[in-house]
């Protein structure tokens, strides 16, 4: 066996490398890194321990001398928040009774309260389409699609638009609030030229949109009337989608109740976040979970997956089977949340969002939470 060749010291020669043997690697670069002692209650990285991460702003070399800069500068507005007090409930209530002596933290409901606010206000990054789904008439499509763009125009602001795509006649103008015109989506697709190419300005869309005054968002209504022309192709609900896409955000369409149609088809292709509505009864139920079954056949399995499935209550609970919607539902779906009962959207009447109960604004709060998540 060869022997390797050894130093006058007994030990192995130093293996040849890049640098010279009497030079530091870390010379190589024209602006080595200083060396940062360890701060107080830290210990100096071992032999085999990675060192703790350095600042890169301080590796820079016309900071080294301790020169502030911009950079520097700015870093002040990163200073820590004030201690969140409490602005709601008995918390609140004592707080104020007390001049501000007492200050107390937000309780659990109201950090759960700023949690969904701060979920639906969040930043989608681009235009968002959330599409509401059931074929069986009375599943609370149209009220889910008015109280999911009210809730998000109420917290995020405007750029909110909900859209019926009705095949033929459609509600949801008629239970949103009135405005300046009756136009509606067959008035916009005949005058589709006008917004064509470069053409067309959010003034130019307000003849075709009605706005909701307190609910910060706007309606485009389908047809409503029961004698309206040839239904909605895939064609039309792409070029209308195009044009709203220039001047909104957030996008929720009201679905028919064919699963066939064209124009529902396109509106599964267009769709980011899944909203699913029921009654809290068997038939409501069974008629979604065999539409989910249509969706994952399509080869939508992963939009059924993420979707978001919502239970309005009846004014009683009697003779409702509830535990059995909710498994099975959980099962196939994101999340199953409840919606309360409110006598106001059991009348048919247009629906305010002041008018709505705490409750009711609570509870949607939370499925709009829920939906955001998803976006």
């Amino acid at each position: 066996m060869e022997q390797q060749p050894r130093t006058a010291n007994g030990q192995p020669p130093p293996v040849p490398g890049p640098f010279p043997p009497t030079m530091d690697p870390r010379a190589a670069s024209p602006h080595p890194q200083a060396q940062q002692p360890p701060r107080q209650g830290e210990q100096a990285p071992g032999p085999n321990q990675q060192p703790p991460p350095v600042d890169p702003y301080q590796q820079l070399p016309w900071v080294s001398d301790g020169t502030p800069t911009a950079e520097e500068f700015a870093r002040r507005r990163l200073a820590k928040p004030a201690e969140p007090t409490a602005t709601m409930g008995a918390r609140a209530m004592l707080q104020k009774g007390t001049m501000g002596l007492v200050r107390l933290a937000p309780g659990k409901r109201e950090q759960e309260y700023k949690q969904d606010v701060e979920m639906v206000r969040r930043n989608f990054g681009g235009l968002r389409q959330v599409t509401v789904v059931n074929p069986k008439g009375g599943a609370g499509k149209t009220v889910a699609v008015l109280l999911l763009a009210m809730t998000f125009g109420q917290k995020r602001g405007g750029y909110v638009l909900a859209w019926d795509n009705n095949e033929t006649q459609g509600t949801l103008g008629m239970r949103a609030q009135q405005d300046f015109h009756a136009r509606t989506v067959r008035d916009m697709m005949r005058d589709l030229h006008l917004f064509r190419g470069s053409h067309g300005r959010v003034g130019d869309l307000s003849q075709y949109v009605r706005a909701q005054g307190e609910g910060m968002f706007d309606v485009l209504a389908s047809d409503e009337s029961a004698t309206a022309g040839e239904m909605l192709t895939a064609s039309a609900f792409a070029e209308i989608r195009e044009i709203v896409s220039r001047f909104y955000k957030l996008i929720f369409v009201d679905t028919g109740n064919n699963v066939r149609a064209q124009n529902w088809q396109a509106a599964m292709d267009a769709t980011d976040q899944l909203v699913i509505t029921m009654s809290a009864r068997n038939d409501s139920a069974e008629t979604a979970a065999r539409m989910l079954d249509h969706l994952e056949q399509s080869g939508r399995q992963r939009l059924v997956r993420q979707a978001v499935s919502v239970v309005t209550m009846p004014p009683t609970r009697k003779d409702i089977d509830l535990p059995a919607i909710q498994r099975h539902f959980a099962a196939r779906t994101r999340a199953v949340l409840l919606a309360p009962y409110e006598k106001l959207i059991d009348s048919g009447e247009p629906l305010r969002y002041g008018h709505l109960s705490n409750g009711t604004r609570d509870s949607w709060l939370k499925i709009a939470a829920a939906v955001a998540e998803g976006l």
